[in-house]
């Protein structure tokens, strides 16, 4: 894993816990050493990212990042495309959401923002052991998504829209 993908991911895994991540917990996770996990957070602090160290671990107050949800449809075949197209201009897909007509809103984390995420996650639904959220409200779905800036996402929703995949709002 190359240092921006690890300091990526040390930012998704702290914006995914509602608590502290120690520094051993995400060593272990990145394959890392401690060392190196420290280096990284200093960088992330010099990048705007506003992480706190607590006796607990890392956590972060304030990112940089800003998000927004996009809503979704498409076919099973194209779900790779969609979370490439995303990852590649910048952006991490943090979770997908449906809304369904007896249940209300069904959601689940992805934090998918490199090609490696998405082929684990590709991996999965391929295998059989489940299949996309979206299959249960015929292909329809949410996704939100962070970027850098507004100018990232405004080329995200070009490109998701190019493709047809963006629903428009009624």
């Amino acid at each position: 894993m190359k240092a921006d993908e690890r300091r990526k991911e040390i930012i998704t895994l702290l914006m995914a816990k509602d608590g502290a991540v120690s520094g051993g917990e995400l060593s272990e996770r990145l394959n890392t050493s401690r060392q190196i996990i420290v280096q990284d957070i200093a960088i992330l602090r010099a990048a705007g990212y506003e992480i706190l160290s607590t006796h607990q671990g890392y956590v972060v107050k304030n990112t940089p990042l800003i998000e927004r949800v996009f809503k979704l449809r498409h076919t099973s075949d194209q779900t790779e495309d969609e979370l490439t197209c995303i990852v590649n201009l910048g952006g991490t897909v943090v979770d997908v959401f449906v809304w369904h007509k007896v249940y209300g809103k069904v959601e689940a984390n992805m934090n998918i923002f490199s090609q490696h995420s998405i082929d684990k996650f590709m991996e999965g639904i391929k295998s059989g052991k489940s299949t996309e959220l979206m299959n249960i409200t015929s292909g329809y779905h949410y996704h939100t998504v962070r970027a850098e800036s507004k100018e990232v996402l405004d080329r995200i929703e070009a490109a998701l829209e190019e493709r047809g995949y963006i629903v428009p709002e009624i």
